[in-house]
């Protein structure tokens, strides 16, 4: 049986619509993304919002950060283009049931338990994911013990085994040039995942493919989706 790979939308489908917002979303999902990754910060008001950067300044033209703003003054400023996590959880299909993985740049405990709660008031624990470094992964693992980790790891060293004891990932997340079939072997052997970002041609794509890793995340969802398809891999549910 061919071995299943999750095809991961990176902040949804960006070459097509903007980054983290419920349209990019759904396009994702609508050209064969099996999962989406979006990345998530808080608002001064601790609303869970969708936005990579820690200021407006490059998607949207404002000067502000989005821990400075409450969410009613982003909501204008974007004039509503910049979804919180709950309308992401809660939207309608194709999103409903869809696997999501969310990164956390910036994270620190306080907006931890802001955006686990969130997930957890919407009923999607067992859909989300959670990706970012090992000290905001220790905080998820804090906020829920139950919750699947994919822990960013940047590094051709190994974590060290009391912290893979403390945080319990299912995915060790790795930069896509890091990754190679030895990396994937020792990876596997310690019964862990590999997922890899943010891989966006078609070379390599294949590179992963072949080099065993179990989830691939890209800009370009229809390359990657195409490629499963079509290519000895099969595309898998997430």
């Amino acid at each position: 049986m061919p071995r299943a790979v999750v095809a991961v939308g990176h902040r949804g489908d960006p070459y097509r619509v903007r980054e983290n917002t419920l349209p990019s979303v759904r396009s994702a999902l609508e050209r064969g993304a099996d999962a989406v990754e979006i990345d998530v910060r808080v608002t001064r008001d601790k609303v869970p919002v969708l936005l990579h950067d820690s200021s407006l300044r490059r998607l949207w033209g404002h000067d502000r950060a989005v821990a400075d703003v409450t969410h009613a003054e982003l909501r204008t400023l974007t004039e509503g283009g910049v979804p919180t996590l709950q309308e992401v959880l809660l939207a309608p299909e194709p999103v409903a049931h869809a696997r999501v993985m969310i990164d956390l740049p910036g994270a620190t405990t306080e907006t931890v338990r802001a955006v686990v709660g969130t997930v957890r008031e919407c009923g999607a624990a067992e859909r989300v994911y959670y990706c970012a470094g090992a000290k905001a992964m220790l905080a998820v693992r804090d906020a829920d013990p139950g919750a699947e980790i994919a822990m960013t790891w940047q590094s051709l060293a190994p974590p060290r085994p009391v912290l893979l004891q403390v945080v319990r990932p299912r995915w060790l997340n790795y930069r896509f040039g890091l990754v190679s079939r030895e990396l994937t072997e020792r990876v596997h052997r310690d019964g862990l995942l590999v997922s890899a970002w943010t891989a966006d041609t078609g070379r390599s794509m294949r590179r992963l493919i072949g080099a065993g890793a179990d989830s691939v995340t890209t800009n370009r969802i229809d390359t990657l989706a195409k490629l499963l398809h079509t290519g000895t891999p099969d595309r898998p549910k997430a």
